[in-house]
């Protein structure tokens, strides 16, 4: 029995109708053209079981080729990179138990392959001007790049002010371990900006992979406001969960995924996702933080030291009240070292203080 194809993800789908691809330009055409046209992305064994009639034809893909093999009424087959036309004018018959919500014939059978096959499937409105990708069970409708565009814009400039209240909690939580007066508030309201920040980023993700060549300078400032975001987010999480067990991180990663954005909103339902307490009237109670990532920022410290220093000392505090003998007996740590660690804890401390007095 042949095993059913992977099905794409949304940036597998999406990168193969982008601005710059050779099917992106031959949809443009179509729709230009007045046209409708069906697309199956992928001349698998599964693909060719459903088709019947038309012609093999193992050409390249251009925009002319597509609008002219579009006049015809059957479907058009490519090559999975979708660079290759493998057949055309073909009659699809995919199975007909398979639930679609599509009222259109074209449409119907695009959502039915995608569903059944796990296979891409293109479909073009020529009355509502209209492109339509389905994958798996999902769909998407594409929008005009100058509407992305803006869109996708507006979503950065959101992100950077996310990303500042990031910043600004982060700072402010790094004050508050340094003087051990950390509350399960402190560690949630820190977790759940990174988390929304976190999201807009995969919304932007996307939508620079459906903009394809066009979102090359977007993606410059996406870079630039996601860089060390989710370390920091790990770190934190890590920091203050109730053991170091990979599996309780992996836990709380995915509840925390698995949260809808109202969910994510309310500072008492993070807090209880990351197990700090079991009910939001727990948000006043002091924590302790492991020390991670304020040890993350030294300078030259591997993070495979970090973790020794922080596994065997237990704490921040602890850490911070070593002494260089104390800390040179920590596997990895040599004098050097430890005179390093102690005079950046230091420095960190000092600016701790000045940052609190400051706010």
């Amino acid at each position: 029995m042949v095993a059913p194809p992977k099905r794409p993800s949304v940036h597998e789908a999406l990168s193969l109708v982008a601005p710059g691809r050779p099917l992106r330009a031959g949809l443009d055409r179509i729709l230009q053209g007045r046209m409708g046209a069906l697309i199956v992305v992928g001349d698998s064994p599964q693909v060719l079981a459903i088709s019947t009639g038309g012609f093999l034809l193992d050409a390249e893909v251009t925009a002319q080729r597509l609008s002219e093999l579009a006049k015809m009424d059957g479907a058009i087959v490519t090559s999975s990179d979708a660079t290759r036309i493998a057949r055309a004018n073909v009659h699809l018959v995919p199975n007909s138990s398979t639930p679609t919500s599509e009222t259109g014939t074209r449409h119907r059978s695009a959502e039915r392959v995608a569903r059944s096959l796990g296979v891409v499937v293109i479909a073009v409105s020529e009355e509502l001007r209209m492109v339509t990708v389905y994958w798996g069970n999902d769909k998407r409708v594409l929008e005009p790049v100058t509407q992305l565009w803006t869109r996708t814009n507006q979503l950065l400039q959101t992100l950077e002010r996310f990303r500042g209240r990031v910043d600004v909690a982060a700072s402010s939580l790094s004050s508050l371990e340094v003087a051990d007066l950390v509350t399960v508030r402190d560690v949630a309201e820190a977790v759940q900006r990174a988390e929304m920040s976190i999201r807009v980023a995969k919304q932007i993700e996307e939508h620079l992979v459906e903009l394809g060549e066009e979102g090359a300078m977007l993606k410059l400032q996406l870079d630039e406001l996601t860089s060390g975001l989710d370390a920091l987010y790990r770190l934190i999480i890590r920091d203050f969960l109730p053991d170091n067990k990979a599996k309780t991180m992996e836990t709380v990663l995915n509840k925390l995924e698995s949260m809808t954005m109202e969910e994510i909103a309310d500072v008492g339902k993070v807090a209880i996702s990351l197990k700090l307490v079991e009910d939001a009237d727990g948000m006043a109670q002091p924590l302790s933080s492991k020390g991670l990532r304020i040890l993350s920022r030294l300078p030259k410290l591997p993070g495979s030291v970090a973790n020794d220093i922080v596994d065997y000392f237990g704490s921040l505090q602890r850490v911070m009240r070593a002494t260089e003998d104390d800390l040179g007996e920590v596997a990895g740590v040599g004098e050097a070292r430890a005179r390093s660690v102690k005079e950046g804890l230091a420095r960190i401390t000092e600016a701790s203080i000045i940052d609190r007095y400051r706010n």
